[in-house]
């Protein structure tokens, strides 16, 4: 028996019932010879972790533009913590924590530079529309490894698609990933709000705070537990109705206050026109896409080049392109 075997059997005998087991996914586009050591989910894993889109995630912005200072969340700080959230549910519940923590750390590869301010510019110029979901989802299918894809497992996929959207993941470890995915994003946001003086611990409805708890570890203690407890009792994945309530109520908040505040949210709209331009730019001149874009191009349109280039910069890089595009170099008389 390999290692591999040894731990899918030992998920067959501890894990719940409804989880999904490794020896039992659905398996992958293009069929592989299985690993001796790693299980077919632990394996995603380590593929999405080499990959060079989860490596830009350190330089994409989760909320706030280009903050100066050393502890605010990035899209990559954002996807460890999301990670770790739907591991704890996962094995509160006894399901797959290997398959959690694959499609939790892919869920955001494909989100824009400059966060959603990026994703909403190129909703309004892909034909189509564009969300970041079914961007991280093309991003391991077809755009990695220079268009090869990573060649995830099905489980895994449906997992990243259904994190956000109307789209719900057949799997309890993918439907933990959407509330883990706002537990984090929402808690940990209020945190970095605090520090940039956006808004002040006593800003925080009192409502919200009676229920989930008065300081940052207090309110993901109190919403991670819920999720566990409620699940187990309910047979399915999911929310107290008054944590529920408080999480939606805190999320509205933070929507009239934060994500929506000019001082937080001011220079949005300059990264907003500079993606804009630089769409123009490629769309004005193909050719200028780097080669691997061009296969793109040739299959499914410049529209579709352009925003796959566009959608996998880093907040630097699109600063540089730009520059490259639009602004005169210096240059020295000898």
């Amino acid at each position: 028996m390999t290692v591999r075997e040894e731990s899918e059997a030992l998920e067959a005998s501890t894990l719940a019932p409804q989880s999904c087991l490794s020896a039992q996914s659905q398996g992958r586009r293009l069929p592989v010879e299985p690993c001796p050591i790693r299980t077919c989910f632990q394996r995603d894993t380590d593929r999405i972790v080499h990959s060079k889109a989860f490596r830009r995630l350190k330089h994409k912005t989760q909320v706030f533009l280009q903050p100066e200072g050393d502890h605010y969340r990035t899209r990559m700080t954002h996807t460890l913590e999301v990670s770790r959230i739907a591991r704890t549910i996962a094995r509160g519940l006894r399901l797959n924590e290997d398959l959690t923590e694959a499609a939790a750390l892919g869920h955001d590869l494909g989100h824009t530079p400059f966060g959603h301010a990026g994703e909403r510019v190129l909703d309004e110029l892909l034909p189509g529309g564009f969300s970041h979901n079914e961007q991280s989802l093309r991003v391991v299918d077809r755009l990695e490894k220079d268009g090869e894809g990573l060649n995830l497992t099905y489980e895994v996929r449906r997992g990243i698609l259904c994190h956000t959207g109307p789209d719900r993941a057949e799997t309890w470890e993918g439907r933990i990933l959407r509330l883990a995915d706002q537990i984090a994003y929402i808690n940990h946001d209020i945190d970095d709000a605090i520090r940039g003086h956006i808004i002040y611990p006593m800003d925080i409805p009192l409502v919200c705070a009676q229920v989930l708890g008065f300081t940052h570890t207090e309110r993901i203690n109190t919403l991670t537990v819920d999720v566990i407890r409620t699940s187990r009792a309910a047979g399915k994945v999911v929310q107290s109705h008054s944590c529920g309530e408080a999480m939606a109520a805190l999320r509205a908040f933070m929507f009239e206050f934060v994500y929506r505040n000019p001082v937080a949210k001011g220079e949005e709209g300059k990264a907003q026109d500079m993606l804009r331009r630089l769409f123009e730019y490629y769309m004005g001149d193909p050719d200028k896409l780097p080669p691997e874009f061009q296969e793109i191009r040739v299959e499914e349109g410049a529209e579709r080049a352009v925003c796959d280039y566009i959608a996998g910069m880093t907040d630097e890089y699109a600063l540089e392109k730009f520059g490259e595009a639009f602004i005169p170099m210096s240059w020295t008389v000898k």
